[in-house]
């Protein structure tokens, strides 16, 4: 697949939205990943995604895509792949979440946007926009 300039401004922009998903989902044993996956247990996996992404984003915005995938053997440490959706105004963005021992990252699939735009920029911005206004603000009071 041939890769578009502006794929990894957006990646960049999807990692930075999820970072703190993510570390929720790190907070879940690689053992229960393994084991949901490898008996394809999806709608266990789509609970894990759901409950870590409502701290942060409106119901519905982040959710396992098709599966996942546990790249597991005798001389490595694993590597768990999700397949995951971004569900928001006029933009779904599908797209993979690899998580390692000591890194996360994320690569783009597709992009569709309702009405897109010629510039890619402006569908970039666009993207970038509606996945801060799906953010849940989080405000404390203190006294």
């Amino acid at each position: 697949m041939n890769r578009q300039p502006h794929a990894l401004s957006r990646e960049a922009i999807v990692a930075d939205a999820i970072e703190q998903v993510v570390r929720e989902l790190r907070l879940i044993d690689v053992a229960d990943y393994i084991a949901f996956i490898r008996l394809e247990h999806f709608a266990c996996l789509s609970d894990l995604v759901e409950s870590a992404s409502e701290l942060f984003f409106m119901p519905g915005t982040l959710r396992l895509g098709h599966g996942g995938e546990a790249y597991v053997d005798w001389s490595g440490a694993p590597r768990i792949v999700l397949d995951l959706e971004l569900r928001l105004p006029g933009v779904t963005v599908y797209f993979q979440l690899t998580m390692t021992e000591h890194e996360a990252s994320v690569v783009m699939n597709y992009v569709s946007f309702q009405t897109p735009q010629d510039d890619p920029d402006v569908n970039t911005a666009l993207l970038s926009r509606v996945l801060d206004e799906a953010r849940i603000r989080r405000t404390e009071k203190i006294g």
